[in-house]
């Protein structure tokens, strides 16, 4: 489910799990080149002919600087006329790979990186081009190699460390990624991605304490900052008689997650408010521990302190075995009765809900999602009903294909997130790749599958099958890297045993 973000804060932090590391790409000169006529650039959308340039000198110079301003669709044309007549150039092979790593095209962006290495396999540049294709195409240990060679080109790169441990985490290797970041940490103890990487593979592992400690690092990076207020963070300071201000971060999932450390929060003695985003508002209404929602730049400024989410369960000394239950969410009457009027003709049936895509700005979207068509394999199951709980761009296509006909779309009207948890609570079962459907449906208790792919999120380790975060989830693994149709046959058997078990 995807509804618009709206903060209240001056600063909106963005979300960067699983992101960080992928360094932006700047395009290999080759060689030498001649200046160039930039009008070629303005190109028609027939492909280019090798006969308008002078030389293959000429052909590479406007393909670079096509690529370099941003005219993709002009340099993919050039890339491929240039290719085909000098197949053996690897830095223009590496270009044009990362050229659609760029567009998400993860899969022509691997196989472009390997003709790159088979051609100069000993180059640093295209070496780190490969290992970053790699990764996002899935080829997890192949990427890992690569990282494995960087490392030994520039082995006083904090960065090489960095992403080694990043390829790590990614297999699920957390106690060696920690070992190679403390490591590292010896010898650039002030290089903030280091202390990130080292913050998910503690989380990882259980150990929240020095895991939320060193996830502080975040904000010492170059791809967030903290909100502006002219009042001090919260450390832990006794809050008796004090304002303390909680800001949303990342992602709807994170906010629902940590809504949890509201009430603790607030039994130390302080009034608590907290610059909701609307999308959330109605579902937080009756928050316990919160006393007021902030609204305006006094109220903010009215407070003692201020703390982003995602610090609360530091200073609330959370441990493994200490996590707070899920926090209550409020569902109003209007939003109760409207699902019921949606679901009712489905009532004598096993109701399903599913979720197939998160928010598509995330980065790593790709890997955790899938198409809404994996679910049609479950549309021959006898007495499911199954229910689309997916709001944004990609319903165009869900109704489109004519999917809609066979799966109830619930969701593409829903005003907000309680509207969301209304038809939730309808439901029999939610079935759906990570996102903040997940939290809201572990949230309220309703039994909840969530599937999740090859490196998933921290939250969802040590356990195999489960989280002491949401007691009714059930984490469904894949087990090969971008492999969803094992699972989708996992599913079937699982849920046709489900439906045959409701009707008797």
């Amino acid at each position: 489910m995807c509804h618009n973000a709206l903060s209240v804060v001056s600063a909106e932090t963005i979300s960067f799990i699983l992101g960080r590391l992928l360094a932006p790409f700047h395009p290999i000169p080759w060689r030498c080149y001649t200046p160039f006529n930039e009008n070629i650039v303005n190109m028609s959308p027939a492909a280019p002919n090798i006969q308008n340039f002078k030389s293959l000198n000429d052909l590479a110079n406007a393909a670079l600087a096509a690529h370099q301003k941003g005219n993709l669709d002009d340099a993919i044309k050039l890339y491929r006329v240039y290719l085909s007549r000098n197949p053996s150039d690897a830095m223009f092979w590496s270009n044009l790979g990362a050229l659609f790593r760029s567009r998400k095209n993860y899969d022509l962006a691997a196989a472009c990186q390997h003709r790159a290495l088979h051609l100069k396999p000993d180059s640093a540049s295209i070496v780190n081009n490969a290992a970053n294709a790699f990764y996002d195409a899935g080829l997890s240990e192949e990427a890992l190699r690569l990282r494995r060679k960087a490392l030994k080109f520039e082995p006083g790169k904090a960065e090489n460390y960095a992403t080694l441990a990043k390829c790590l985490r990614g297999l699920g290797r957390y106690s060696e990624a920690e070992a190679e970041m403390k490591k590292a940490l010896l010898v650039h103890p002030e290089e903030p991605e280091l202390h990130i990487q080292l913050a998910f593979c503690q989380l990882s592992l259980g150990n929240y304490p020095d895991g939320f400690k060193s996830f502080h690092w975040r904000w010492e990076g170059d791809e967030i900052s903290p909100p502006e207020f002219d009042i001090p963070q919260w450390q832990g300071e006794d809050l008796s008689g004090k304002t303390i201000l909680v800001t949303p971060e990342q992602g709807f999932g994170d906010t629902v997650l940590m809504a949890r450390f509201f009430a603790p929060l607030k039994a130390l003695g302080g009034t608590v408010k907290f610059a909701c985003k609307p999308p959330l508002r109605r579902l937080f209404a009756d928050m316990p521990g919160i006393d007021h929602f902030a609204e305006s730049r006094e109220e903010l400024d009215s407070c003692d302190y201020w703390t982003p989410m995602m610090d609360l369960p530091r200073y609330l000394n959370t441990t493994l075995e200490t996590v707070p239950p899920p926090a209550p969410l409020t569902i109003p009457q209007d939003s109760i009765e409207r699902a019921r009027y949606i679901m009712q003709p489905f009532n004598n049936m096993f109701k399903l809900g599913i979720l197939w895509s998160g928010s598509l700005t995330y980065r790593a979207n790709h890997k955790r999602s899938f198409g809404h068509q994996q679910f049609l394999k479950l549309a021959d199951i006898k007495g499911l009903q199954m229910v689309s709980l997916y709001k944004g761009p990609l319903a165009e296509a869900f109704h489109a294909d004519g999917s809609s006909c066979v799966i109830l779309d619930a969701a593409s009207q829903d005003r907000d997130f309680a509207d969301s948890a209304a038809v939730i609570k309808e439901l029999d079962l939610v079935v759906t790749m990570d996102s903040a459907i997940a939290h809201v449906a572990g949230s309220l208790g309703v039994p909840v599958w969530d599937l999740l792919h090859s490196e998933a999120y921290w939250l969802y380790e040590p356990f195999d099958d489960h989280t002491p975060w949401y007691p009714s989830m059930r984490l469904v693994r894949q087990r090969e890297a971008g492999n969803w149709d094992k699972v989708f046959d996992q599913l079937h058997t699982e849920i046709s045993t489900l439906v045959k078990e409701k009707q008797g």
